[in-house]
């Protein structure tokens, strides 16, 4: 009795093997399919929205702002680009003529100069903007001055300029623009900061709103942030692996992340006196 028995055990097992196997690839192929087929209409919605879409990008002329201006454009949207430097801004529209790295349609950027700390420009530029376009379909925020220095030995007038066109003129902007979007029911706006924004580190007391996400470059950041716009995200940190933990760490074990900002800051002011 023990062999027979035995053998309907085996078969049972090499049955169920089978059937488990026979189930499970197609199952595995289904879901890389599907997987597949959802990432390929993510993109093809990205690209649908950002074709053709007025985007308003300030402090184009240099770094991030520049690179975000390089692709946004290859990507077909209707360019504004904004700067305090007229020069710049037409030297960015020819090079950005002059480029071919473009697949789809491309326009011609239209330029707009102003100082995010007269808010009398600000209102006179959305009013241009509006007027040239009638709408806005994305802003970004990429304007910003830096500092570095301790809190004691940074001035009032230091915060108060880095404040104005780091906060209340991107806020200023951001108000004058707004009512459009919210009468279409659609629009996007965008606040690049620092890693500070999440983090704080010594010697950075007045906000420094530095466009380059730390460890990368210009390039890669601005591709990810028209990633980020193209499938809307609403929080993006683009940094590498040891600002992106410090983030966590921050939230996890804020003691242990103000120890080591506490350690760090007394190496800087040590080599500072050295």
């Amino acid at each position: 009795m023990g062999p027979p028995a035995g053998r309907k055990s085996l078969l049972k097992v090499g049955v169920m093997d089978f059937i488990t196997s026979t189930a499970i690839l197609p199952l595995l192929c289904g879901c890389v399919g599907i997987f597949s087929l959802f990432k390929l209409l993510q993109r093809l919605r990205m690209k649908a929205y950002l074709r053709n879409a007025v985007v308003v990008i300030t402090g184009a002329t240099s770094g991030l702002g520049r690179e975000c201006a390089k692709v946004f454009y290859a990507a077909g949207a209707r360019l504004v680009l904004c700067g305090r430097n007229r020069e710049a801004l037409d030297e960015l529209t020819r090079e950005l003529a002059a480029s071919q790295a473009a697949k789809v349609q491309t326009h011609s950027p239209y330029t707009v100069t102003f100082d995010l700390t007269d808010p009398g420009t600000i209102v006179a530029a959305t009013a241009e903007i509006l007027q040239c376009f009638g709408h806005v379909d994305v802003l970004i925020n990429n304007a910003g001055v830096s500092y570095r220095g301790a809190i004691v030995d940074t001035t009032m007038d230091v915060d108060k300029r880095v404040m104005e066109t780091n906060y209340f003129g991107p806020i200023a902007l951001t108000k004058a623009l707004l009512p459009s979007m919210i009468q279409r029911r659609q629009g996007h706006v965008v606040a690049i900061s620092s890693i500070q924004g999440k983090i704080s580190l010594p010697f950075r007391s007045a906000f420094m709103d530095e466009k380059t996400a730390q460890g990368r470059s210009p390039v890669e950041v601005a591709r990810d942030v028209l990633a980020a716009v193209g499938k809307r995200k609403k929080d993006v940190i683009l940094a590498d692996l040891l600002p992106s933990l410090a983030v966590y760490l921050r939230t996890l074990a804020p003691g242990l992340f103000f120890s080591l900002m506490a350690s760090r800051a007394r190496k800087e002011r040590k080599s500072k006196t050295c």
